[in-house]
């Protein structure tokens, strides 16, 4: 017998917005279909363990990861809604799928520091930042040998890397 969760709590979901498997069928996995790396080092490769991290990985080269261009474009949108005034805090979430160039998900979580509506922030990041994987590797002109900066002393917090601009 299948138990309804989703009923029993009083909640409905549109089987339209259910997105099961994403990718499609995956027929090739390993290294030959992705570049990356495990994450082992992607917490000392952040911010320590002070922000939420989805897993992923750093390592690899290949700036249509979203792993890592990914991050980067989080980064930021975040440095910039601080730098701005838009709020105190930032910590911006983003979520893909292989096979999707744009984000499932974007959002911004302020921690109640927020000087400005939802609406004015949303439209902020999207003035700021094309967030598809090929938005991001155009705004930070990821596909140039850059990455070997990140190997020491981590991906953030040093003003030589594009995502670290404030505009």
């Amino acid at each position: 017998m299948q138990k309804k969760v989703l009923d029993e709590y009083g909640f409905s979901v549109d089987k339209g917005d259910v997105i099961l498997n994403g990718t499609g069928v995956w027929h090739q996995g390993g290294p030959v279909a992705d570049a990356g790396l495990t994450g082992r080092k992607i917490i000392v490769d952040t911010y320590g363990g002070y922000s939420r991290v989805g897993g992923g990985c750093f390592s690899g080269k290949d700036p249509t990861k979203v792993d890592r261009s990914g991050a980067y474009a989080a980064r930021f949108i975040a440095k910039n809604i601080v730098a701005n005034n838009l709020a105190e805090k930032a910590e911006v979430r983003l979520a893909y799928v292989i096979g999707n160039s744009k984000p499932l998900m974007k959002e911004v979580e302020t921690f109640g520091t927020s000087k400005k509506s939802d609406k004015v922030i949303k439209d902020y990041i999207d003035s700021i930042l094309d967030t598809s994987v090929i938005g991001i590797i155009n705004a930070f002109n990821l596909k140039r040998p850059i990455y070997l900066k990140t190997a020491s002393y981590g991906h953030f917090g040093r003003d030589c890397f594009p995502w670290e601009t404030i505009i």
